[in-house]
Order: C-alpha cells, then sequence, then structure tokens
C-alpha cells in the first residue's frame, strides 16, 4: 500500500464538520452507496473517462445534462446522434449493471442557451426518453418535462435524487449590453427557471422525502453566479425560492449537483435557519473542458475551478451521515475533494 498524503483545511461549527482536501489518493475504502455523475459529452469524442469512472465501481450513474451535442430542432438527426452515444463500448460498460438517471442541457434539448420557447422540445422530449429505456407507464411518457426522481434504499438508509428540468419551462434571459457578459440577472420576480408545475412537484417531493440524503440535480449552476452566462443566478427570486422550500421542507442532507460550465467547482453558502451548508458540485465536462479559464467571480467558491475533464464522485456513509465529494480525472486522479457531514 502506497504512502497516502492528504492536506486537510477544518471548518468546526455544532453539529457541522466539513474538511476540504486536493492531491493524489490511492482509495482502500468502502461507502455505503456511490454516485458518479457528469456533463458535456460530445458523442464524436472518445470519452477516455468512462473505464476510469467504472474503476469506482459506482451504484448510480447521472447524466448531468449534454449528455450529446446536437444543437439542432431536427428529430432524424437527434435520434442519430443518440445513436452514436448508445453505440460506445465504454459506456455502455459502465451502466451495464448500474441505474442510470439524467437531465439535458441546451445540447441534447434543442439549441445553444434554448428555453420554454424552443420549437420541437415535445419531440427532444420522446427521444431523450427513449434513449434512456424510460417506461411507456411512466408520468414523463405523458406529461410536460424530464423532471423526475428516485428513491434508492441500503441496508443503512435512503437516498432520493431529483433531476430536474431547466430546459423545457425556462424563460427568457435579459442580454447584458453593458459589459462583455452574455447575460445579466432579470428585474427579481421576473420569468422562471422551473416553471409552476415542477415548482409543486419539488415542493411536494422534498416535504415527503424521508430520505437521509437529498440529492438534487440541476443542469446548470445555481451557487455560482456572477460569471454572465446561464445560470440559476439570473433568476435571483428563483434561488431565492429554492432556499426557502429546502429549508421548509426539513429535508435531510440536500446536496445539489450541477454541470454545463466545462469546468468542475464547488460552491457553498450558508442558508439562514438550515442547519447545514448548501453545496453545489459543479462537475463538467467529460469529453471537453474549459483549458484556456483564467479565472471568474463566484464569492460562493470553495477552493479552486479544475479547467480539465473531470467527473464527479458522491461517497455516502450513513454511519457518521457524511458525504465525500471528489472531482476526478484522466487515470481516475484525484483533482479535489470536499466532504460535509450532516446533522
Amino acid at each position: 500500500m502506497k504512502l497516502i498524503i492528504k492536506y486537510y483545511y477544518f471548518i468546526c461549527a455544532l453539529f457541522i464538520f466539513s474538511c476540504t482536501s486536493t492531491g493524489t489518493i490511492i482509495e482502500n475504502e468502502t461507502n455505503d452507496f456511490t454516485i458518479a455523475f457528469g456533463s458535456c459529452n460530445k458523442q464524436y469524442v472518445e470519452n477516455v473517462l468512462w473505464k476510469e469512472i467504472k474503476k469506482n465501481k459506482p451504484n448510480l450513474w447521472i447524466w448531468g445534462g449534454d449528455n450529446i451535442y446536437a444543437d439542432t430542432h431536427n428529430l432524424a438527426k437527434l435520434k442519430e446522434d443518440y445513436a452514436t452515444q448508445k453505440n460506445q463500448k465504454g459506456y455502455l460498460d459502465l451502466v451495464k449493471n448500474i441505474p442510470v438517471m439524467a437531465t439535458w442541457d441546451d445540447h441534447d434539448y434543442g439549441v445553444n442557451d434554448s428555453g420554454v420557447e424552443s420549437p420541437n422540445k415535445i419531440e427532444a422530449q420522446k427521444a431523450f426518453l427513449d434513449f434512456f429505456n424510460v417506461d411507456t407507464n411512466d408520468s414523463r411518457r405523458n406529461r410536460k418535462g424530464i423532471y423526475h426522481t428516485e428513491t434508492f434504499k441500503t441496508a443503512k438508509g435512503a437516498i432520493k435524487v431529483f433531476t430536474l428540468d431547466t430546459r423545457y419551462f425556462r424563460t427568457a434571459l435579459t442580454d447584458d449590453n453593458d459589459t462583455k457578459k452574455r447575460y445579466k440577472p432579470n428585474t427579481y420576480g421576473k420569468g422562471t427557471v422551473l416553471g409552476d408545475q415542477q415548482w409543486d412537484w419539488l415542493t411536494k417531493e422534498l416535504k415527503n422525502s424521508n430520505a437521509e440524503f437529498n440529492i438534487i440535480v440541476s443542469s446548470i449552476q445555481v451557487l455560482s453566479q456572477e460569471h454572465g452566462y446561464e445560470t440559476w443566478g439570473n433568476f435571483p427570486h428563483e434561488v431565492d425560492k429554492l432556499k426557502q422550500i429546502i429549508k421548509d421542507s426539513k429535508a435531510k442532507g440536500v446536496l445539489l449537483l450541477s454541470g454545463d460550465r466545462h469546468i468542475s467547482e464547488f460552491s457553498k453558502t450558508e442558508v439562514k435557519d438550515l442547519n447545514y451548508p448548501l453545496i453545489d458540485f459543479t462537475s463538467s465536462g467529460l469529453t471537453h473542458s474549459y483549458k484556456n479559464f483564467s479565472g471568474e467571480e463566484n464569492k460562493n467558491r470553495v477552493l479552486n475551478v479544475v479547467s480539465e475533464i473531470s467527473y464527479g464522485l458522491l461517497k455516502f456513509d450513513f454511519d457518521t451521515h457524511k458525504i465525500t465529494m471528489e472531482m476526478r480525472g484522466k487515470n481516475n486522479k484525484l483533482l479535489q475533494e470536499l466532504y460535509q457531514i450532516y446533522p
């Protein structure tokens, strides 16, 4: 066994303990449940990370959006691009014996930055559900939007996973004509990310959750809001609403996952009267990344931005109520780590 060296930064508070570390590590530990996730995957490019992800023996794979790059309203092309992805051996080997959950983002939904106005979203939804072999009796086959939840039960407890749809109902963005940024926040109260029906669903599902951990997947970032691209921060009232329903639901161990940006980072904030910090773990991208990243503001960032291809891992320990969050890249190298213990 190689000597393992880690550097830890400890932040302690009543009932809460979190830690960050960076470096390379050889794992030799058992976890009660492991989730792997990632986003931004070009189906026509070799994905060298599939075999690395499999080494971690995940119990669940989650697609975080931009699962293919189709950028089209042409249904035939969309199906063809899905078929290309579906025939990739590395991907098939990974998901052969584990469940898969997914949301979509703009490049597999329609065209860049598209939302409620997308003309063929009904057809795109069918293609998405067909790709993931969703049963004909599933509720997603008979309603608007691909939002979904599943609960995974273990001998020690349960994990509830929510995949949000941040495309089907998302209303117009506001162009930023004053700076070099693409968008600026809407007037407070104007527009929506999720739409009324999905908000009602999320509120109910969170409130009724008895799981020890609740994982909410958004294709776009929630807590990184200053960069000027797509983010929940363009709808600041929706960010406040999400925080409020998380707090009001009293759901345990809520963690946010996101993608889209071609970088990976951890964001963390304190929510008044919520007895643990709210973390947004961004993992992107799987086949390409923002290699020339030179910095951008994110007041909620923890540690550093990772600008190489990577994927995310969540390792759950029910005995300690801990989630260990890892960014990993080529050769399964650990690029960055954060963990949180929940009350």
